[in-house]
């Protein structure tokens, strides 16, 4: 299985042919020689250009092949996002149980949640500067539905101490790191809505994210334990270049590294749409009755830290065409 994430972020004119997805870059009135990918390899189709042209053809072949199409607005976030609706042969009947989830089990299901995400936190915390701050002994506070707000009280904890700088506010629209952490979770959270299709869950049924202009709660919910990946990606990356800078082709590259590359995971190397399906099935297994707890990862190690984005990851760029894959 091969598991590609496409960002088109120039002008372009997108088709598809014999199985291909056709992609022509707009050099004025003229079209570029077509450079052409298999669409059953596309995870995600990142379309961040206002003037990218594509047909009918690619939403729906995308989205049969089990891909994700998402568009991008000029903060780097989702405007809008296209997933299968026949992903599981037993959604319809998943989607009711989700629907009739009882609150006390929503509300243990996001302790569980909470919990895996500050104790993830702490670890990576561990990883880069020696110490958790006590992270990891507060998750195991972590009350039903978490009534303390302690991921509140971690998060406050936790950035400053990341990037070692007590001025840094996560969501400000400054030119610092926001800006890649953004678009490293917009990335992840295409991935977790992709797993949860595919475990026959829809994505806009939260446990907790309950924004009603937001389309995706449940994908908000799940990816949370996994946002450190992208925290450490981020932090490697502005180690070594200005974290003012355009988010160019390279920054995006090797954030997009952060999904794609491999991980370590019950003594084998496995990439993170197959752990995150992991997790997703044991989510659909919680709502059916099947089991009382989700199965979610500590915090991941890649095959190596500091060159994770480049090991086991073919990259291509082509006229502003950005490709990555990881082969599992």
């Amino acid at each position: 299985m091969i598991d590609r994430i496409v960002e088109i972020s120039n002008p372009a004119r997108l088709s598809v042919r014999d199985a291909q997805l056709v992609i022509e870059r707009q050099q004025g009135e003229q079209l570029s020689l077509p450079f052409t990918t298999p669409v059953d390899e596309i995870a995600v189709l990142l379309l961040a250009h206002p003037q990218v042209v594509l047909s009918q053809a690619v939403l729906s072949r995308v989205a049969e092949a089990g891909g994700a199409v998402i568009t991008i607005d000029a903060k780097f976030l989702p405007a809008s996002m296209l997933l299968p609706v026949q992903a599981h042969f037993l959604q319809t009947e998943r989607f009711a149980m989700q629907m009739q989830l009882s609150l006390p089990t929503r509300k243990r299901l996001w302790q569980q949640i909470v919990r895996a995400k500050i104790r993830a936190q702490g670890e990576l915390l561990k990883e880069l500067h020696g110490s958790d701050d006590g992270l990891i002994a507060m998750s195991e506070r972590v009350r039903s539905d978490d009534a303390g707000n302690l991921e509140a009280q971690a998060a406050r904890r936790y950035w400053s101490l990341l990037f070692r700088d007590s001025k840094f506010r996560r969501g400000s629209e400054g030119p610092d790191q926001n800006r890649h952490l953004d678009y490293g979770y917009t990335v992840l959270r295409a991935a977790v809505a992709r797993a949860l299709c595919a475990a026959g869950l829809h994505p806009s049924i939260g446990l907790r994210h309950k924004n009603r202009y937001d389309a995706f709660c449940l994908a908000a919910d799940v990816m949370e334990p996994f946002r450190p990946l992208i925290d450490r990606s981020v932090f490697h990356w502005i180690a070594r270049e200005d974290r003012a800078a355009p988010l160019d082709s390279r920054t995006k590259n090797w954030l997009i590294g952060a999904v794609t590359t491999r991980y370590e995971f019950d003594r084998e190397e496995r990439t993170l749409f197959d752990i995150l399906l992991r997790t997703a099935n044991s989510l659909a297994k919680c709502v059916t009755g099947g089991l009382s707890s989700v199965s979610i990862p500590s915090l991941l190690i890649p095959i190596a830290i500091e060159s994770a984005p480049k090991r086991g990851v073919k990259r291509a760029e082509i006229d502003g065409l950005e490709s990555v894959r990881a082969q599992a």
